[in-house]
């Protein structure tokens, strides 16, 4: 660095300073525009926007849609963060902490919120006696995983992938920081991985779906720029073996199609999928 920063005594915002985020940063919560919310005819109502942490409400509902749960259907309405959506009075009336994604459950006589990727997964997996075991060791073991992940996205979000590819500056120390925090985390899920086939056991759990958002984004090349490279991925085998398991499940493939640019910016109806063109689909699973 060229010269070092010296914090003022008392800490002051400056609008302009957050790089490609500046438009939604902010130190206050609370609405800034007056807006409700639309509302489908399914039990459940997602609001949200198809990044690591929005993917896991959809791919919850696909893949419980998947297991023939019909009453699990859903309309899916984007929001835009980088146009303000999240600071509507409406979403932030079922998210006063303005973060997608965030769901209305209508599925009950009185329709009620539920806000945070963590407690969304949580919330169905009991609705619909899925995919989080009911006692003992193994449900033991499975919150643990989950709440490891969710601990720990904001080193590899707002930690690594916001110093190493957006913000204004590269900042050395920032970057190592992150990047140490980051490959420490693949290689914790990377020795659980050698050990057993999912994070929690044998079993497909919900803590396998909130990780694998973040992880297979980056462990395939598809978040950060050159992070995989960067990070040299290579190194994490049996998380590499894990990650392709989940990335072929119909569910997975569905929901992450959901609220976002290669896909649907909007999911109504089950049908939508096959509006999709062919070779855009084609496209879109090699990605995967």
């Amino acid at each position: 660095m060229s010269e070092e920063y010296v914090p003022p005594k008392v800490w002051t915002w400056d609008k302009a300073n957050g790089g490609a985020f500046a438009s939604v940063n902010r130190p206050i919560a609370g609405p800034t525009s007056e807006r409700e919310l639309p509302v489908g005819k399914h039990p459940f109502q997602v609001y949200s926007l198809g990044t690591p942490n929005g993917q896991k409400a959809t791919i919850m509902l696909e893949e419980l849609l998947q297991m023939g749960f019909s009453e699990a259907e859903y309309d899916a309405w984007l929001i835009k963060i980088f146009d303000g959506d999240q600071f509507t009075t409406g979403f932030v009336d079922i998210n006063p902490n303005s973060k997608i994604p965030a769901m209305v459950d209508r599925s009950g006589p009185e329709p009620f919120r539920v806000f945070e990727s963590g407690a969304i997964l949580m919330h169905l997996a009991e609705k619909f006696g899925v995919l989080l075991p009911t006692s003992g060791h193994a449900r033991a073991e499975c919150l643990s995983w989950l709440f490891w992940q969710v601990g720990s996205a904001p080193f590899i979000g707002g930690g690594f992938g916001h110093f190493y590819n957006y913000a204004p500056i590269k900042i050395e120390y920032a970057i190592d920081r992150y990047a140490m925090e980051t490959k420490r985390l693949f290689d914790v899920a990377n020795r659980q991985l050698a050990k057993t086939r999912y994070l929690a056991g044998d079993d497909y759990t919900i803590a396998d779906l909130a990780t694998y958002t973040w992880f297979g984004n980056i462990y395939r090349g598809e978040a950060y720029g050159e992070a995989a490279t960067f990070l040299s991925m290579h190194e994490y085998e049996h998380l590499g073996r894990w990650v392709a398991e989940i990335d072929a499940r119909p569910g997975v493939l569905r929901g992450r199609l959901v609220n976002s640019q290669k896909g649907l910016a909007e999911r109504h109806d089950a049908s939508d999928f096959d509006a999709l063109p062919p070779e855009k689909l084609q496209t879109i699973v090699k990605g995967f």
